[in-house]
């Protein structure tokens, strides 16, 4: 069986590891469809949900026309079909994303690695074609980029996601929004408290679980919240698994067993890519480097001797269950 990424993401919104069930009591939910998944929120009312909701329709426009690979006349989707070496012309939001995608590839030593798009496609996950190349074969200016491989390609599935969040919640106060939780595609960050006056609070399920089964009941803070894993994100082959997450320096899926990873940062945009990078680095290396560098994350790993969970940099801190 082989599905298509946007196939496989449409087919697990909502299920990506976290929910918000536990932090919605005394709150009106709003949510709707975003970059093939979907996107939620918990209110203090509704006063002011029609502007969330336009809000994020305008947010999620803008980062689709720029960065989806799936929009044949996105930015990113002509500028992986160009050939040319030449500087190529680009909107702000698509440099800033591409840039901070180059500094976290160098940060996690190539674990996260913005052109692997063509390999993923050759596993069965997503619609970049392309040659493979290199993320220093991409220079990025401040409205534009260039490729010094003409078979170059951008993919910042792994990023845009956690920019578009970013966007979204540091908008809310611009609308009149000063207390909120919200999820897109797996993804949280909070603003303001619940109303009862409580930290907001998110579940995280273990990678095996059905959805709705948490292991853990975390307080974000102002942290953003973001989790990767395998346990229902792999697409099944006889008595075995590919995962849709490529280890750069061999090419290949990662182990697809049951795994999960998730990471507090100080934006969505850097927890969405360290939570893809550490689960790409595996669960012994990614927990060291995650210790050694300070990043405040929770390892999960299921197999037949059962639950392994390492928590670093403080993780445990804002775990209140």
């Amino acid at each position: 069986m082989r599905i298509s990424r946007r196939g496989f993401l449409v087919s697990t919104a909502g299920m990506f590891a976290c929910t918000l069930r536990p932090a919605t009591a005394g709150t009106i939910g709003i949510g709707g469809q975003a970059f093939g998944g979907t996107w939620r929120a918990a209110l203090p009312d509704k006063a002011r949900a029609d502007a969330v909701q336009r809000l994020v329709g305008s947010i999620v426009t803008q980062v689709n026309q720029a960065m989806s690979p799936y929009l044949a006349g996105s930015e990113i989707s002509v500028f992986n079909r160009t050939e040319t070496l030449d500087w190529q012309s680009c909107s702000r939001p698509l440099a800033v994303v591409a840039e901070q995608a180059l500094a976290m590839t160098r940060f996690t030593q190539g674990a996260f690695d913005p052109t692997v798009g063509p390999l993923v496609n050759r596993f069965g996950f997503g619609p970049i074609h392309g040659e493979r190349a290199r993320p220093e074969d991409l220079s990025v200016a401040a409205n534009g980029l260039r490729k010094a491989a003409p078979g170059l390609t951008l993919d910042l599935c792994g990023i845009a996601k956690g920019y578009a969040l970013d966007r979204i919640v540091d908008a809310l106060p611009s609308i009149g929004v000063t207390s909120a939780l919200f999820e897109l595609g797996g993804e949280v960050r909070t603003l303001g408290r619940h109303p009862d006056g409580r930290p907001w609070q998110v579940g995280i399920e273990r990678p095996d679980a059905e959805p709705g089964i948490m292991e853990h009941i975390v307080a974000p803070g102002l942290l953003a919240l973001a989790t990767s894993g395998t346990g229902r994100q792999h697409v099944t082959l006889g008595q075995g698994g590919i995962s849709h997450l490529i280890e750069p320096r061999s090419g290949r899926p990662v182990d697809a067993a049951p795994a999960s990873v998730s990471v507090l940062a100080d934006t969505a945009m850097r927890a969405d890519a360290l939570a893809t990078a550490l689960m790409v680095m595996g669960f012994e290396r990614g927990a060291a480097f995650a210790e050694a560098h300070s990043i405040s994350a929770l390892f999960v790993r299921l197999d037949s001797g059962g639950s392994h969970a390492v928590m670093t940099a403080g993780f445990e801190r804002h775990v209140i269950a």
